[in-house]
């Protein structure tokens, strides 16, 4: 059926299929909420900061 160059090529096609998938799993799940969450956290801090830096410069 495979002969054994055949064989490994198509092991080394499974691996990388495999690893690929777990990968995208991976960044999805995890790496992607978390860089989007923790962006915006950031922002409504830096927000938060100018509107009292705003307020602290207008009641001086």
């Amino acid at each position: 059926m495979f002969e054994f160059d055949q064989y490994l090529g198509f092991l080394a096609f499974l691996t990388i299929l495999t690893i690929g998938f777990w990968l995208m799993i991976f960044l999805l799940t995890f790496v992607i909420p978390y860089w989007v969450f923790g962006s915006a956290i950031e922002r409504f801090k830096e927000i938060r900061e100018e509107k009292k830096a705003k307020r602290e410069s207008l009641s001086h």
